[in-house]
């Protein structure tokens, strides 16, 4: 079952990632965000009232709170670094976010151990090489790596914050409904201050109620992998649930080579792949 349901999670990250960033190629990823969070949270506030999950509130919800002022940021980045591509090369780095919880683990007095130090040096190296020099193949942008990134240390601040907001499954309902409303009202505020200082908020022919259902698809199919991931780390190793939860990047990348072409450097190729291996020595150690 903890295979299954991690497997779901992959699945599922992975093909919200692809959505996000194709959505941002032709709406601004501030609209995407806020969009995609409000229908998220409309359906997880019906989930919390179903479950009763209102008995969990408690100060633990403040981690949630600010889980969703980081949150938009490093969606914001995400889309926009998917936007400009390689979804290829993106996605992967951006999984440099398990970094995070292991470095809030070694500052609270934790050892990594061999395999841990080892995926540390292979994610670097994957880092350095994804954005390096070749004649032919698909560029990468300074910009988009750039934003990745930063992508990737707000999903990992977010990671350890949603962790500390709640300890049963109701409470992880809970906090992750008070984290899509706090992403919607700080995404919100500032695409209103992006629309004030003369930025579209909509593309010119506004946004079509036929593209809702993507929208939808996107930000139900990030909550969804939430849930399916809390399922797989109830019912076997933690580890066996990060780990293969992890490999969602491996999704977005199919689906931008089988739908989009995309064709990358072999350089590139090898450095999202050792950024993909390091992130796996990472979960694993």
């Amino acid at each position: 079952m903890t295979a299954l349901f991690a497997l779901a999670t992959s699945l599922l990250w992975g093909l919200a990632d692809f959505g996000g960033g194709l959505l941002t190629r032709r709406v601004p990823a501030l609209t995407v965000v806020v969009v995609s969070q409000s229908i998220a949270a409309a359906v997880l506030g019906a989930v919390v009232v179903a479950t009763g999950g209102w008995s969990e509130a408690g100060p633990r919800l403040w981690f949630a709170v600010a889980a969703g002022l980081v949150g938009p940021v490093a969606l914001l980045s995400f889309y926009k670094a998917l936007a400009l591509g390689p979804m290829g090369v993106v996605s992967p780095l951006a999984t440099l976010s398990v970094a995070v919880p292991v470095s809030v683990g070694l500052v609270l007095g934790e050892r990594p151990g061999f395999v841990q130090v080892a995926g540390i040096a292979v994610a670097v190296a994957g880092v350095v090489l994804a954005g390096g020099p070749q004649l032919r193949g698909a560029p990468v942008q300074r910009q988009a790596l750039l934003l990745t990134l930063v992508a990737a240390l707000g999903f990992g601040t977010v990671f350890v914050l949603i962790t500390e907001a709640s300890t049963t499954v109701t409470g992880l309902f809970l906090a992750l409904f008070v984290q899509r409303v706090t992403n919607v009202a700080a995404g919100g505020t500032a695409l209103w201050c992006a629309v004030r200082r003369g930025t579209p908020a909509l593309p010119g022919g506004g946004l079509p109620w036929t593209s809702l259902p993507a929208y939808g698809f996107v930000g139900l199919a990030d909550v969804a992998a939430n849930g399916t991931y809390a399922v797989a780390a109830q019912h076997g190793p933690v580890v066996v649930a990060a780990v293969l939860a992890s490999l969602y990047p491996v999704v977005t990348a199919l689906a931008a080579l089988g739908f989009l072409r995309e064709r990358l450097r072999g350089l590139q190729a090898a450095g999202a792949g050792l950024a993909l291996v390091g992130t796996l020595l990472l979960a694993a150690g």
